[in-house]
C-alpha cells in the first residue's frame, strides 16, 4: 500500500489524497517542485546512490530526512520498497513510500518495446515534478498499447527515455584486425543525469567497456546491434525494439547480459546505508 508523509519542524505526519493509486498520482496532487525516487536494498536498510538522489533537492536537510527514512522504512523492513522524496517550491517536503514490486523476470530475460516521442523536458538538468504532468498523456497512451517506456527525440536524436536514460551499443571494427569492439553510447548533454546511469558508465568502463558521448539519431536505428534503458526502480532493462525497428537480432545482447551482472553485483556492494 503507498502511503504518504509530509514532513513539519516538529514530526512526520501522514497524510491522504483522493487518489493514491500511484507515485505519479499523488505527485500531481502536491504543488510544483522537485523529486527523486530510488529502491532499497538489503532490507530497506541501503540505497544506492542515495547522497546523489538527495542533491537533487534543494535546501533539504539531508541528515534529517535521512533519520526520517530510516524510521519510516521500518514499516517495510520485511521486504523492500521504492520511495519518491518531493521537495516543494514552497518549502514542503514529502516523502511517499511503496512496498517494491519487481518487474517480471521476462522483461530482463526477453527485452522490451519503446517507442519515440517529441516530448521535451524543460530543463533537462532538474527532475522537477511538472514533467509528469507534462507527460501524462504519453504516459496513458504507452500503457494502452502496451509500450514499456517513450524516449524523448530532439532534432532527430534519441535524448533518454521519459521515466529513465537511454544507452545503445555499436560495434566498431577494430583497426588492423576483423574482430569488431563494443562502443557504449548514452547522450551527455540536454538529459536528466540520472543516478543509474553513472553507475553504469562506472561499470562498463571498469570490464573494458569503452563509453562515447553521444545521442543516438534516428537515421542509426538499424544500425544498432544493443539498446537499453536505466532507472533506479528497474535497474538495467534491455531494449528490443524502437518504434518500429528492432533492435539487432531482436533479443537481449550480450553487452547488456554482461553489464545487468556486473551493475548487479556493483549495487550489493556499494548501495550506502541510509
Amino acid at each position: 500500500m503507498l502511503r504518504i508523509w509530509k514532513i513539519t519542524k516538529t514530526k512526520l505526519e501522514e497524510i491522504h489524497f483522493d487518489d493514491l493509486s500511484s507515485m505519479d498520482a499523488v505527485t500531481r496532487q502536491l504543488p510544483e517542485g522537485y523529486y527523486s525516487t530510488f529502491r532499497t536494498y538489503d532490507g530497506c536498510q541501503r540505497v544506492l546512490g542515495l547522497k546523489a538522489h538527495l542533491q537533487r533537492l534543494p535546501d533539504i536537510d539531508a541528515s534529517s530526512l535521512r533519520r526520517h527514512l530510516t524510521q519510516l522504512l521500518e514499516l517495510y523492513r520485511s521486504d523492500e520498497a521504492r520511495v519518491r522524496v518531493m521537495a516543494t517550491k514552497d518549502g514542503q517536503t514529502h516523502i511517499t513510500i511503496e512496498p517494491l514490486k519487481p518487474l517480471p523476470g521476462e522483461v530482463y530475460e526477453k527485452g522490451v518495446r519503446v517507442e519515440t516521442t517529441e516530448i521535451q523536458r524543460n530543463s533537462p538538468r532538474i527532475k522537477s515534478t511538472a514533467f509528469i504532468g507534462q507527460s501524462d498523456d504519453e504516459r496513458k497512451h504507452i500503457a494502452q498499447v502496451g509500450i514499456f517506456e517513450a524516449l524523448l527525440v530532439k532534432n532527430g536524436r534519441i535524448l533518454e527515455g521519459m521515466t529513465s536514460n537511454f544507452f545503445y551499443v555499436i560495434r566498431a571494427e577494430r583497426s588492423r584486425a576483423e574482430t569488431k569492439r563494443e562502443i557504449l553510447y548514452t547522450a551527455q548533454r540536454e538529459i536528466l543525469l540520472g543516478v543509474t546511469r553513472r553507475t553504469v558508465i562506472r561499470v562498463a568502463r571498469g570490464r573494458g567497456v569503452e563509453v562515447r558521448y553521444s545521442p543516438l539519431k534516428l537515421d542509426q536505428l538499424s544500425a544498432l546491434d544493443e539498446a537499453f534503458i536505466t532507472s533506479s526502480s528497474r535497474g538495467i532493462v534491455p531494449v528490443i525494439q524502437i518504434d518500429d525497428v528492432a533492435v539487432g537480432q531482436g533479443r537481449v545482447g550480450e553487452v547488456t547480459k554482461q553489464l545487468s551482472a556486473a551493475y548487479e553485483a556493483f549495487v550489493i556492494q556499494r548501495a550506502e546505508r541510509i
